[in-house]
This record gives C-alpha cells, structure tokens and sequence, in this order.
C-alpha cells in the first residue's frame, strides 16, 4: 500500500547519443521545481531521472566514434550528471539502463511476462525508425516517413518476440475514461484514444536480432530485449521491484506523474500501461506530455545549427535566471519558442528591475533609516491590508496552480505580490516619512512590512530559485528556521525584528540587450565546437539593424535648459533635474551622480527625448530622458556647439 504521505515523480530517461541541450533540461528544470515544492510542504519526495542507454542508435554512433557502446556512452552519462549538478537538480535516483539491478529485474519482467503467456515468438516485418526506436505499420507513417520525428524509415524482416498488447486495448480505454486525469493535457489524451486505441492496436515487438547492444532474453540469447519495454521498466525497477528489497516500491508506486516530452506520449500511455496491467501492477497516477521548447519557432536540432546549450545561459547569467525563464515564459503542456531577446528582457523585467530592484530598495533604505536593523511594525497605515492580504493569499493561489503543473501561473501570481510590494514602496513613500521624527513609528512599520513581503517571497520562489532564495535571507539576516518553512506563509508577522540586513551587489544586474546577445552566441558558438570537434562556418555578413526616416521621426528630441539639479532622495546614482523646455517646466530623473553634481549643471543646455512616456524612477515621477554619450565609466551630456534656444528641435 503506498505511503500516502510519499510523492514519486519522473523525468524520461534521456537518450545519451549526445550532449543535452535547453530543451532536455526544460523536462527536469521542472520535474526539480515541483520536487522541491512537495518537499517544502513537508511531503516525502522520490524523484527519478536517468538515461537510456541500449538500441541500435547508440549501437551506431559508438562504431562511429571507434569506442564501445558502453564507453560512448559512459563519457555523455558523466557530462550529464555535471550538467544536474551545475544546474542544482535534486534527484534522488538516477539510473542507468545499464545499471546491473535494472538488467536483471528487466530479465524477470520478461520471464514472467513469457510465462503468462502474454510474450510470444514470431517474425516481424514492418518499417523501422532507428532515431526513435520505433515500428510502424504502412498505414501509420507520413508520407513514407516516421510520423513521430519525420525521418526516413527502413524495411525490415527478422525475428522478434511479441507482446500481445491488443489483449489490452479495451482496458486502456476503459482506464483513460474512468481516470480523466491519467493523460495530461487533455488533447494527448484525445490523439491517444482516437489515432491508436479506437483504431484497434497490433502485438508490439519486443525484441531484436539484428543487433547485441541490449539486455539479452533469459531463454534466448540471440535475442536483445526491444529498448521500449527495456527503458519504460526503469520506473519500478529503481524502486526495487522483484528484488530482495522492495520496500521502495511499495512505499512510492504508482508514480504521482511521469513527466515525457509529447512525441514520447504514445510508449508512455499506451506500451508502459499494457506491461503494467498484464504484471498485475498499478497503473501510474497521471503522465502529463508537455511541448517542445522552439527555436525562432522552429525544434531545436545539431543538424539545422540552432542548439542553444544551458551551459552558456547559465555561465552568464546563473542557474536560477535560466530556471525562472523557462517555466515562467512558457505555459507548461503547450510549445514555446525560445529566442534570446526574450530571455534578456525576462531577466530585465523580471529579476532586474521587479525583484532584484525590491531587494535593493528595502535593504538600502533599512541600513540608511534604522542603522541596518529590521524595526518592529509600531502604527499602522492606509496601504497595510492591501499588502498583507495579497501576501497571506498567495501561498493557497500558488499551490493551486502548482497542482495543475502551471508553473508560469504560479511564477505570475508571486510575481503580483512582487508588484504590491514595490507599490507599497511609491505608496508609503519611507524616504519622506524619514524627514519627521514623529513619523518614526510608521516608518519602522513600513521597513518591517517591507521586510516581511520579501521573506514570504523568498520562501514562495524557493522551489524555482533557491541561490535566489538564500541570497535574499543572507541580506535579510536570515539564517534558517521558523522563518522559512512553508507554515510560515499563513502569518503576517513571522519574521522578527532585530534581525541586521547586509547590502550586497546587486542579484540581477541589468543587462544591455544587443551586447549580451553577442557574448551569449560567442560562448554557444564556442561549446558547440568543443563538443562536435568543428569549427563554426565563416560568419555571413548581414545587414545592419537600420531603422527608417518615419521611425526616426516618431523620437521627439528637444533643447532643455537646466534650471534646477538635486539628488535623488533615496539613490545615490539619480539625480532629479528641472528643466525649461521653451515654455514648458519638466522634470527628469538622470543617472549621471557619479558623473556630475548638480551645481555644476545649473544653466546647462542639454538635449533631451521629450516623448517618452512618464515613468517613477525610485519613486520621483521623470518626463523623458536626458542624452549623453559614453564610453567605459566616461559620460558627457550632449549639447550643441552654438547657443540655442530651449525647446527647439533637434533635427
């Protein structure tokens, strides 16, 4: 009987014929998020990945390579461990198809299968797609290709045992429609029954004797036992399954969900069902099919050039900037497409100018008002319930969304906390209460509402960014206990005060797009011939990105004259600037402090973009934007040669 306080989750085994790339690591950044969400709500969590590692497919490239197939594949299986490490997955259990346990629990499978009599010999003809590992009749493939990946297919006749899978296609239909959640999402769910159960299914092929690179038939040593039934049965096997010790299994099977790529829905739903039920054991809870991370919409491949590795993102960038990306850009279930824009102007948005910025502020501004000491909340304020309400709801709206694997709607609603809490800042306005000593008492408040928000957050974005996570109580002061634990969501008031805050750099410094899409493609570009032992083809040159006269057109730039300069209340680098624009009074938020003061400005003319829309920057509203040029740590202001009038256009 499974331990109903147990939680067994899966990625697929990987094919290890080659380096992973951002889409393998799409499956497991997220089977890792929602393990360490269950694990934080206090569940006993066995997560399960590993690789695939028999079939003709590695068979080949190994004789390729002149090594063994155990050797190719040694080498890979070690990368991409390296990768899980670099990348903080929290396995519990990685296996290998090559793992000795596994080779003789298979063995039994088999056996017991024969024995059944649900295993049978006979000779199979058929077309045979080897990327896939995969038979199919005449009538299933397209236009004379594998329906699966759309490659060529192969004729072939030798002799195979079956498993008499069309024994079971009435109780796969019967479980599909009484289990509506046994496939995820539902339109797997409706391509499974509709082009392969109702359509009736054939015996499966379950072996091969064409090639050696397999776990041998206990009966029949010229036979190697098919990588499906192999591979699929990794999922009990690691759980001890007809071992001497299968504790494991009765603890955690059936597994709470498999999680596949979509174009592996079909073996997982259809084949792993049938050899479950024809052992007499449980089927699995669920098996969600999620899409395919695209590339400028199109499926990444070694062959068309456009593999983007996670190595590179996450040399840059940091592991955590690359998990938040992929499971809040995409809506877990469907494609997406990966571009590097959008990956540069999440982090902007997102951890830059949303979280990092939030951080930043409230640990400034508790350093600067109460010596770097988190205060007691003392009086109350008009915007407090606002904040607290949104902060104590969140937890229930997250785990609703994390229970239907909505990974970016749960990322979604934290972030909206995120946002209260930056407007609670503009609404309260602490660098303005700090003027008055009377005001004390609400500052301290404020700080500490400030504060709390920020540890709820902290906790809440812990399953998908824990370095995040940890950075945010190291400047908290926040070592570990009652304050981090999922129960302290429920309470407003769960952080202490006395706790000291530690300034650090920023966690997530903006970055300027175009430059840091050119160092991003330089370090791919670098791993790609590292790992392929190529060098990359001569660069094209390209048309630069121009913009038309009309474009231009639609930017307003303007003399202004400088009649006021001051520092910006709560930043050191602002300075907040009145200008005289003909006859119009602006104000503009400048971030040249370290550059100039502001006296040395007073009477200046300068150009400026005078229709940008208004924006607060650190809470002081600023109508445009002031022009300079810069080089390294260099900036000047730019200004005309002769004297112009202000509000006149530049041209």
């Amino acid at each position: 009987m499974k331990d109903k306080n147990s939680f067994y989750i899966t990625t697929p085994l990987y094919y290890p014929s080659a380096n992973l790339t951002i889409g393998h690591t799409y499956t497991t950044v997220a089977v890792d998020a929602l393990a360490r969400y269950k694990r934080l709500q206090g569940l006993d969590v066995k997560f399960l990945t590993g690789t695939d590692e028999h079939g003709q497919k590695i068979e080949k490239v190994a004789n390729e390579r002149g090594v063994s197939p155990k050797e190719y594949v040694d080498k890979i299986v070690g990368e991409i461990k390296e990768l899980w490490k670099t990348m903080d997955i929290s396995y519990d259990i990685f296996i290998r198809t090559t793992d000795d346990y596994h080779e003789k629990t298979v063995q039994k499978i088999f056996q017991k299968l024969y024995d059944k009599g649900d295993i049978y010999k006979g000779v199979y003809e058929g077309y045979y797609c080897t990327p896939c590992e995969a038979f199919f009749t005449e009538n299933q493939l397209n236009e004379g290709n594998c329906p699966d990946c759309n490659r060529p297919v192969e004729k072939q006749k030798e002799e195979t045992y079956f498993f008499k899978l069309s024994k079971y296609t009435d109780k796969l239909i019967k479980h599909i429609e009484e289990n509506p959640d046994f496939i995820q999402p539902e339109s797997r769910k409706n391509e499974m029954l509709n082009n392969f159960l109702k359509p009736g299914l054939d015996d499966l092929s379950v072996t091969r004797s064409s090639f050696d690179w397999g776990i041998k038939v206990p009966f029949d040593d010229e036979h190697v036992i098919y990588v499906w039934t192999d591979a699929l049965s990794n999922y009990i096997t690691a759980l001890g399954y007809l071992s001497d010790d299968d504790s494991d299994y009765k603890k955690y099977w059936p597994a709470d969900i498999h999680f596949v790529g979509k174009e592996i829905v079909r073996f997982h739903t259809i084949i792993w069902p049938a050899l479950l039920l024809a052992l007499g054991e449980e089927l699995p809870k669920q098996v969600f099919g999620h899409g395919w991370i695209l590339f400028d919409n199109d499926r990444m491949s070694k062959s068309k050039g456009n593999v983007v590795y996670p190595e590179s993102i996450i040399e840059l960038y940091g592991v955590d900037a690359l998990k938040y990306f992929l499971l809040r850009e995409f809506t877990f279930g469907q494609d997406g497409s990966f571009t590097k824009e959008k990956f540069m102007n999440r982090l902007n948005s997102d951890l830059a100018n949303d979280l990092g910025n939030l951080v930043s502020r409230t640990v400034a501004m508790i350093g600067k008002y109460n010596g770097g000491i988190i205060p007691q909340a003392k009086k109350t304020g008009e915007f407090d319930d606002k904040l607290k309400n949104i902060a104590i709801s969140t937890p229930s709206l997250v785990d609703g969304h994390m229970d239907n694997l909505k990974y970016s709607s749960a990322l979604e609603e934290i972030w909206k906390l995120i946002g209260r809490t930056n407007k609670y800042i503009d609404e309260t306005t602490p660098w303005i209460l700090a003027k008055y000593d009377d005001k004390k008492d609400r500052l301290d408040t404020v700080l500490y509402n400030l504060a709390e928000s920020i540890r709820i957050i902290s906790v809440l974005i812990r399953p998908f960014m824990e370095n995040t996570s940890n950075e945010i109580w190291k400047q908290l002061g926040i070592d570990s206990g009652d304050y981090t634990t999922w129960e302290s969501l429920s309470n407003f008031a769960s952080l202490e005060s006395g706790l000291k805050v530690r300034k650090e750099a920023p966690m997530f410094p903006r970055l300027e797009v175009e430059k840091e899409i050119e160092k991003l493609d330089k370090l791919n570009k670098k791993l790609i011939e590292e790992r392929t032992g190529k060098k990359g083809e001569e660069e094209i040159e390209v048309e630069e990105n121009y913009i038309s006269i009309d474009e231009f057109d639609k930017v307003d730039l303007k003399i202004a004259e400088i009649v006021k300069a001051e520092k910006h209340p709560d930043a050191d680098k602002l300075l907040v600037f009145k200008l005289r624009v003909g006859e119009e009074e602006r104000q503009i938020v400048s971030g040249i402090a370290e550059v100039y003061s502001p006296e040395e400005l007073i009477g200046k003319k300068v150009v400026i973009v005078a229709n940008l829309k208004p924006i607060k920057l650190r809470g002081v509203k600023s109508e445009g934007m002031i022009l300079s040029a810069e080089k390294g740590k260099a900036i000047s202001l730019l200004t005309t040669l002769d004297e112009i009038e202000s509000g006149a256009k530049v041209l």
